[in-house]
């Protein structure tokens, strides 16, 4: 059928069969049984109701919309059934549900996945107008799935049962969600959305859930090609710039990823992706001042974003204090009053406050305060005791790692190392390939926990590159962290040398950090002479750049 489709760069005809026009107002919908079909050419006096026979198709690889044909009408073989009816989604895409309720919320459950928003659960509302709508139990079970299992699972039963008499488009969806849900390969997985992408560009939400997944293997090259697929089709769209625009910055494409955000920004300017993004750009080129004033423009459009996107934007504007050298202050007062104290907020994940609350403070600690916050991260691994929170996240846990060993819970710590071992052991194939570095660098940081950097620089080895730690989902920001830990391990442990060759590459691609510079003060201190001059006096010049003592 597709290769039919294709043939024809005039579109094609179909046989002389009578359809149904059900909406002449977008696009002309046709219906026949299950089969939804956009028409180019219907006589202008068709009006809703009227029968059609002779419609010309236009090729649907060439254009923004889906032109589908069962292939019981190419093959002139009809059972028309009229007795399903279609609404649009926000998308424009056929969903079968009589229920505008149901509609409703399922549109308002792509604003809040593409806003960051706290009530995704508005999708379950979608189910409760219409049980047998097939999009709405897809987006419920997966929305389910880590809070309440056996709910997503009954509703993954419910679309499937109901998959029969689903739209092409839902179909779609569900299979692309249930490979997602169900543990599928993950090639097989991205491989289904960009299908489903193909065929229906303008579902940012599809997008959305195939970039994150790209995120969490590692592969920002493939989230790149996923959004460029679908820009055409969504020029001067809400959310797309944002989700291009973290693309590009993951591929290091910061002039081209500050572009993008601004565009998005302009588009609309409450829009939190956009926002963090922008945020990366700046912090990335050391802009860390230009950061801060942008960021705190956009403080009270955070208050209805999830734990993730409030806290994690938060932590951004923190780090940025922090690596600027700000006065300490402040980033304790974000820590105190806006990550950790969000755990009061009304829908709170508690796992997405401590992975940001753990990120910034293992930053505070490679920056010489941990005396300052020995009681903030006693409380904090109390807290990390609590077993639900292990295995949500593979960054979480490699941060709870330390954490736990770093105040002395060494048998909590032990347990949630082995646990992270038996996990990858468990993996197979490239999966496996792919994290078996995981488990060595929790180790590292058990070590480093307890002081003894040698131990750790043995377990990492003289090749360590945090580059390839991509895999446990997490940005290049939140990997730097990792990387001062190394920095640190080596100075500690007697390999100098090794220590000035990596924090001069670390200079050539931020040349703008402070702390970069006082590391090489420390290890061009063993030779002394005129490279430690200007180390030091770079550190001190860098300290005073970014924000004066009331900044």
């Amino acid at each position: 059928m597709a290769t039919q489709m294709n043939n024809s760069k005039q579109g094609l005809r179909t046989p002389l069969v009578p359809f149904m026009l059900l909406d002449y107002s977008f696009h002309s919908v046709i219906l026949c049984g299950d089969c939804l079909i956009y028409c180019s050419v219907v006589p202008p006096s068709c009006r809703f109701g009227d029968s059609v026979t002779e419609i010309n198709i236009q090729n649907c690889r060439r254009h923004l919309y889906l032109f589908v044909i069962w292939q019981k009408i190419m093959a002139g073989s009809i059972d028309c059934d009229h007795q399903h009816e279609y609404k649009l989604d926000r998308w424009g895409y056929p969903i079968n549900t009589k229920s505008d309720a149901c509609i409703l919320h399922i549109n308002a459950y792509c604003e809040q996945v593409l806003s960051y928003g706290a009530k995704r659960d508005v999708i379950t509302r979608a189910t409760q107008e219409d049980g047998d709508c097939v999009l709405a139990n897809t987006l419920a079970a997966l929305t389910l799935l880590d809070k309440r299992p056996s709910d997503a699972a009954s509703h993954l039963h419910a679309a499937e049962r109901k998959l029969e008499v689903a739209t092409v488009y839902e179909k779609m969806v569900f299979n692309a969600v249930s490979s997602l849900i169900n543990g599928g390969d993950e090639e097989t997985t991205i491989d289904l959305h960009f299908k489903l992408l193909t065929d229906f560009p303008k579902d940012l939400v599809s997008l959305k859930r195939a970039q994150v997944l790209c995120f969490y293997i590692g592969r920002p090259d493939l989230s790149l090609q996923l959004v460029e697929q679908v820009l055409p089709a969504n020029q001067g769209e809400n959310y797309i710039y944002g989700m291009l625009s973290f693309s590009l910055l993951e591929a290091g494409r910061m002039g081209d990823a500050e572009l993008a955000s601004r565009k998005g920004l302009r588009i609309k300017s409450d829009d939190p992706w956009s926002q963090h993004a922008l945020c990366h750009v700046f912090q990335h080129e050391c802009r860390f001042k230009e950061a801060v004033q942008f960021m705190k423009t956009c403080l009270d459009s955070w208050n209805a974003c999830c734990s993730f996107m409030y806290t994690h934007n938060w932590w951004h504007l923190a780090l940025c204090y922090l690596e600027g050298h700000a006065h300490f202050s402040k980033v304790l007062h974000i820590y105190d009053s806006h990550i950790l104290a969000s755990l009061q907020r009304e829908n709170v994940d508690p796992s997405q406050v401590y992975l940001n609350a753990l990120g910034l403070l293992l930053n505070i600690h490679v920056h010489g305060h941990s005396g300052i916050i020995d009681d903030r991260m006693r409380d904090l691994a109390d807290h990390l005791l609590d077993q639900s929170l292990w295995h949500q996240e593979w960054l979480l846990d490699l941060l709870a790692v330390w954490a736990l060993t770093f105040t002395n819970k060494f048998s909590q710590a032990d347990q949630l190392l082995e646990d992270m071992k038996c996990r990858v052991n468990e993996m197979r194939g490239n999966k496996r390939q792919s994290m078996q570095r995981v488990p060595l660098l929790a180790e590292a940081l058990y070590h480093y926990g307890k002081s003894d950097y040698s131990r750790a620089y043995n377990i990492l080895g003289a090749n360590f590159n945090v580059c390839e730690y991509k895999v446990i989902g997490a940005s290049d920001e939140q990997l730097d962290v990792f990387d001062n830990v190394w920095c640190i391990i080596l100075l500690n442990s007697g390999h100098i040398s090794q220590a000035i060759e990596a924090l001069e590459g670390k200079v050539a691609i931020r040349s703008g950090v402070p702390l970069t510079w006082r590391f090489l003060e420390k290890a061009y201190s063993t030779e002394g002479g005129e490279p430690l001059e200007i180390a030091r006096e770079k550190a001190k010049a860098l300290e005073e750049t970014y924000f004066t003592e009331e900044e």
